[in-house]
């Protein structure tokens, strides 16, 4: 872009924002917070036909009068506001895809200091979580990612129509490039004509992730959309596996925590399974058999039991199996207790229970 055109576009730009300005001033002083400046010409990455982007953070809902989308020089402009305890707050806390518009804004107008005090608090808040080692935290995050593209994965398995299927696959890759966003703890810092080459400076990638990222844009049937979906998504969520592994510190039986699991997993699931394998009810055991499995895998995750894969055994023509399956799994389980000297909690009387429970 030569010099000429780049002083025309930058003195557009400037009419357009003092437009902004006069307006806010005149009709929406205390209404509107903050104006910044944020995407390309943030970022000094713009071309000629690029917009204005801008955050205007309300105080009030009569701040949103001030929107319009209109068409000048050839050029689109959305003027719309950003509320504190919606947008700003989710950046605040690294649940926004937009975190650049909170960490990296260029204020250009500010009513009051005390708006300003208030916004560095929630940048301040998102750089403080940026600045924390990989765990927990981001990969909860990213976890989320991963299930929505999931959810577009499902959509490229039941559509038959090529345009459907290519925007699902479309929704798969965007929530994967934010999953690994999450994943290396970090933000977006340029629109979407950079998503690629930042994608690719991260630490933390599947390999060959680049092949497989463009041989999903590239794909050209709906079954190479799907299979390289496929293949883009599993190599995600093997990533994030082996992260979860390394990064989260894993829970630790204790007598606080295990104790009351074992009697729950009794009362939740074993006479429900015990009564649906005897009377050869298959739907009802099904239903039983998940609940006990979904039962056990969040004690994993919550309290670090041992891990059970019990829906490895259930068949529906062979109930008895998926029982005495379950019951192993029982005794397995008593065994965290007997390993930390958890006594489970039984009584034979009444009386005996009436005792404990009232000195409880």
């Amino acid at each position: 872009m030569n010099e000429i055109i780049k002083e025309k576009l930058l003195n557009k730009n400037e009419k357009i924002l003092n437009m902004i300005i006069e307006r806010v001033k005149r009709d929406f002083l205390d209404d509107i917070a903050i104006i910044g400046l944020s995407g390309s010409f943030s970022t000094n990455d713009y071309h000629e036909k690029s917009d204005l982007d801008l955050i205007i953070i309300n105080n009030t809902e009569n701040a949103w009068k001030i929107s319009d989308c209109f068409i000048f020089d050839d050029v689109g402009y959305d003027i719309y506001c950003t509320s504190w305890e919606g947008r700003i707050e989710d950046q605040s806390n690294l649940n926004s895809e937009m975190i650049s518009c909170l960490t990296d804004l260029k204020i250009v107008y500010c009513a009051k200091p005390e708006y300003m005090d208030k916004f560095n608090v929630y940048k301040q808040k998102a750089l403080d979580l940026l600045a924390k080692p990989i765990g927990k935290e981001c990969l909860d995050q990213a976890k989320k990612y991963i299930d929505a593209a999931k959810q577009h994965y499902v959509e490229t398995m039941i559509s038959e129509d090529a345009g459907t299927v290519r925007f699902a696959s479309c929704g798969i890759v965007y929530y994967l490039i934010n999953a690994l966003v999450r994943m290396n703890n970090t933000y977006i810092k340029q629109g979407i004509k950079r998503y690629r080459e930042q994608i690719l400076s991260y630490k933390y990638l599947p390999e060959n992730f680049d092949e497989m990222y463009m041989a999903a844009i590239e794909a050209k049937t709906i079954d190479e959309i799907r299979n390289t979906s496929h293949e883009m998504l599993k190599s995600v969520v093997k990533l994030y596996d082996e992260m979860r592994e390394k990064f989260v510190k894993k829970a630790i039986p204790t007598p606080d925590n295990v104790r009351g699991t074992y009697e729950e997993l009794w009362s939740n699931c074993r006479n429900k399974v015990i009564v649906s394998c005897d009377s050869g009810d298959k739907s009802y055991a099904y239903h039983a058999a998940m609940g006990a499995q979904n039962y056990l895998d969040e004690m994993t995750e919550m309290i670090g039991t041992k891990k059970f894969n019990l829906m490895q055994y259930f068949y529906a023509d062979n109930l008895q199996l998926f029982k005495e399956a379950f019951l192993r799994v029982m005794d397995e389980y008593l065994d965290e207790y007997n390993k930390i000297g958890v006594k489970v909690r039984k009584y034979d009387t009444f009386e005996e229970l009436y005792d404990h429970f009232m000195k409880s």
